[in-house]
C-alpha cells in the first residue's frame, strides 16, 4: 500500500496542465473549422453557376426596382426628399446578406441526406461546433463580396465615379455581419431539425423569404404602413438593420443616440437597435449549439 501511494505521488507531476490542454483544443478547433471552410469553398467552386447567380441576383434587384420607381420621390423624413433608389439601397444590402444566409444550412442538409455528415461526425473532430462556425464564415465571405459590389455600384450611381467611403463600408459590413450570423445560425438549426431538403426549401422560400421582405422597411417606410403591419415590422430584426444603414446613408456622421424608429407606441435609437441585434444573435447561436450538442455529442 505504501509503495502504491509513493508511485501515485511520483506520477502526479505528469498530469497535464489545463491551460495547455485548452490551448491545444482551441488550435484544433481552428484547424477543423479551416478544413470544413475549404470543403465548402470547393463545393461552391464546383458549382460556378450557383455562385454567379447568387452574385447577380442582388444586382438585378438593385437595377430593376431602382428603375421601376426612378421618378417617384419619397418623403422618408420631413427634411429629406430622396429618390426611391436611394431609399431602396439599404434594403437591398441587408436582403443580400439575408438571402445568402437563409440557405446556409442547405449544404448541411444535403450532407445529412447523402451520408457525408456521418463521415464528418465519426472523423476525429474535437468540437462539433466547427460545423456551425465554418458555415457562418463561408456564408459571410460570399455575402460580403456581394455587398461590396453593391456598395461600389451605388457609389457610382450617386457620383458617376467610384469614391470609396471607408466608414460607410465598415458600418454596412458590420451590421450585415450580425444579420448574416443570426440568419445563418437559424438556417443551420433548421437543417438539423427538418427531415429533408424539400421541407427546408419550402420553409425558407415560401414561409420565410418573401414574408420577411414585405414585413420590413426594405421597400417602404413605416409611415406608409397600417398599424398592424408596423407592429410586425418592428418585430422583424431586419428592420433595425435596414434603418441603421439607411440612417447612416442619409445622416452623416451617424449619431449613436439618434432615433431610427419612431411610432406612436415604440421609439428606438441606433444604440438600442444594435443591442437588440446582438442579443438575438447570441440567443440563436446558443440555441443552435445546444441542438448540436444534444443530437451529435
Amino acid at each position: 500500500m505504501i509503495t502504491m501511494k509513493l508511485i501515485k505521488q511520483q506520477y502526479n507531476n505528469f498530469t497535464p496542465k489545463k491551460k495547455i490542454r485548452l490551448r491545444l483544443n482551441q488550435n484544433k478547433v481552428h484547424k477543423e473549422t479551416k478544413e470544413i471552410i475549404h470543403r465548402l469553398h470547393l463545393q461552391s467552386l464546383r458549382k460556378p453557376a450557383n455562385l454567379m447567380i447568387s452574385i447577380i441576383q442582388p444586382l438585378l434587384w438593385l437595377l430593376l426596382f431602382g428603375a421601376l420607381f426612378q421618378n417617384a420621390p419619397i418623403y422618408l423624413l420631413e427634411q429629406y426628399k430622396i429618390q426611391y433608389r436611394e431609399f431602396l439601397n439599404p434594403g437591398i444590402i441587408i436582403f443580400t446578406g439575408f438571402n445568402s444566409s437563409i440557405n446556409a444550412g442547405l449544404p448541411l442538409m444535403f450532407d445529412r441526406e447523402f451520408g457525408f455528415l456521418n463521415k464528418i461526425l465519426i472523423s476525429p473532430i474535437s468540437n462539433k461546433n466547427s460545423m456551425l462556425y465554418s458555415s457562418i464564415i463561408h456564408t459571410w465571405l460570399i455575402a460580403t463580396t456581394q455587398i461590396i459590389l453593391i456598395l461600389l455600384i451605388t457609389m457610382l450611381q450617386k457620383n458617376n465615379n467610384i469614391r470609396i467611403n471607408i466608414n460607410e463600408i465598415i458600418i454596412n459590413i458590420s451590421i450585415t455581419t450580425i444579420i448574416i450570423s443570426n440568419i445563418a445560425t437559424i438556417s443551420i438549426c433548421n437543417a438539423l431539425i427538418l427531415p429533408g431538403h424539400i421541407e427546408f426549401i419550402a420553409l425558407t422560400t415560401l414561409l420565410i423569404n418573401l414574408p420577411t421582405l414585405f414585413a420590413s422597411t426594405a421597400l417602404a417606410p413605416l409611415s406608409f404602413m397600417p398599424t398592424w403591419l408596423q407592429m410586425i415590422c418592428c418585430m422583424n430584426p431586419l428592420t433595425y438593420a435596414i434603418e441603421i444603414i439607411r440612417n447612416q446613408s442619409l445622416n452623416k456622421p451617424t449619431v449613436i443616440t439618434e432615433t431610427i424608429i419612431d411610432t406612436k407606441w415604440l421609439t428606438i435609437n441606433t444604440q438600442e437597435a444594435i443591442l437588440i441585434l446582438v442579443l438575438l444573435n447570441i440567443l440563436s447561436i446558443t440555441v443552435t449549439k445546444q441542438i448540436i450538442k444534444y443530437k451529435y455529442d
